[in-house]
């Protein structure tokens, strides 16, 4: 199925969505039928787009004109950034929090007003970063450009079984994973059980597999999986509100996290550490990811946001490092046009970028 450039559409879960029904940010609508693509704003409200049509198809299929910016702005500088990192470990000396996880978002101005098409980026980040939750949603007439190259899991639900992929510890190899990342990802996964405890039957939320190491373009990470059986007649309002904004993006405790963060951080998250995908209110599936490794864009500004956990064994300069390296890469791909033949080292964050 091939897609006219700029239309309404969604490239979700392998499938293309073309004859959009509606747009609510109404997330009980996911009870009742359709199947939707899914953008849950970490602030801000939902994006919930009904398609009457979906097609197997790829990337390829929803590219339009792309010519990507060089040049990026972000809302912590490194002094800032370490600034933070040195705050919450200061908190975390306190007793306020366990770990808390620190993004600042980076904007570019885009060059080419007639080459700004999201799916063009979607098929640029498709080929040079292939990731498990990839992803991109066109809704022209609200604003709303997004292109996901995730690779955590938030939610994939199977009727009544709820599962989460957590993700924490990030490193180039698999040598440079830390007894810091593996405390990390263990204080996640138990924040993780907490919150699907909540709307799962008690004793069957558990924890499958434990930090297992997955290997992605550029980098490795440290993966855990949460499942948990549903109560009878859990909506998605239930769902969302009991897990919602995932765990691995804020800290721990929760709340105390999400006061810090909001704190520390000088710009809206905005899509970025939200959840994206699809829901299928027919067949009662769904895949939502964590939206990381995500861009959006706004009438002429694109946007990216970078982050890391930090806990109280966390260097400084090391947490800003990771925030460069998870950046890298797609920073990269999105300098890019349309059909890159290469995507040249020269395209990374220039110097005076702000990063």
């Amino acid at each position: 199925m091939r897609v006219r450039a700029g239309a309404a559409s969604a490239h979700v879960g392998g499938l293309v969505g073309i004859d959009l029904q509606e747009v609510t940010d109404d997330v009980a609508s996911l009870d009742h039928g359709g199947r939707w693509a899914v953008a849950l704003p970490y602030d801000g409200p939902a994006v919930l787009a009904r398609f009457g049509r979906w097609e197997v198809g790829a990337a390829s299929d929803v590219e339009g004109p792309w010519c990507g910016p060089q040049d990026w702005t972000t809302s912590l500088d490194r002094g800032e950034y370490i600034d933070a990192v040195d705050e919450v470990r200061s908190r975390i000396a306190a007793g306020d929090v366990y770990q808390a996880n620190i993004c600042r978002v980076m904007a570019s101005l885009m060059p080419d007003p007639k080459a700004r098409d999201i799916g063009g980026l979607h098929a640029l980040l498709s080929e040079g970063n292939p990731a498990p939750f990839a992803g991109m949603l066109r809704l022209p007439d609200h604003d709303v450009h997004i292109a996901c190259a995730s690779p955590e899991l938030f939610l994939r639900r199977a009727h009544n079984v709820v599962e989460s992929g957590p993700i924490k510890g990030t490193g180039r190899t698999p040598a440079d994973l830390t007894a810091k990342d593996e405390a990390e990802n263990v204080m996640i996964v138990d924040l993780v059980r907490n919150d699907l405890s909540r709307v799962c039957l008690p004793g069957t939320v558990t924890v499958p597999a434990l930090m297992s190491v997955e290997e992605h373009p550029g980098l490795v990470h440290l993966v855990s999986t949460v499942r948990g059986e549903l109560v009878p007649g859990a909506g998605w309002a239930d769902i969302i509100g009991a897990a919602f904004p995932p765990g691995s993006v804020t800290g721990a405790p929760k709340i105390a996290a999400l006061q810090i963060i909001d704190g520390l951080e000088t710009a809206s998250r905005e899509f970025y550490c939200g959840a994206f995908g699809w829901v299928d209110a027919d067949q009662g599936t769904a895949e939502l990811a964590v939206a990381i490794r995500t861009f959006w864009r706004r009438g002429d500004v694109l946007r990216f946001g970078t982050g890391a956990g930090i806990t109280w064994g966390s260097d400084a300069a090391a947490e800003w490092a990771e925030t460069e390296l998870k950046a890298a890469r797609l920073v990269a791909l999105a300098a890019g046009t349309t059909f890159p033949a290469t995507v040249a080292a020269s395209a990374m964050l220039r110097p005076g970028g702000g990063t």
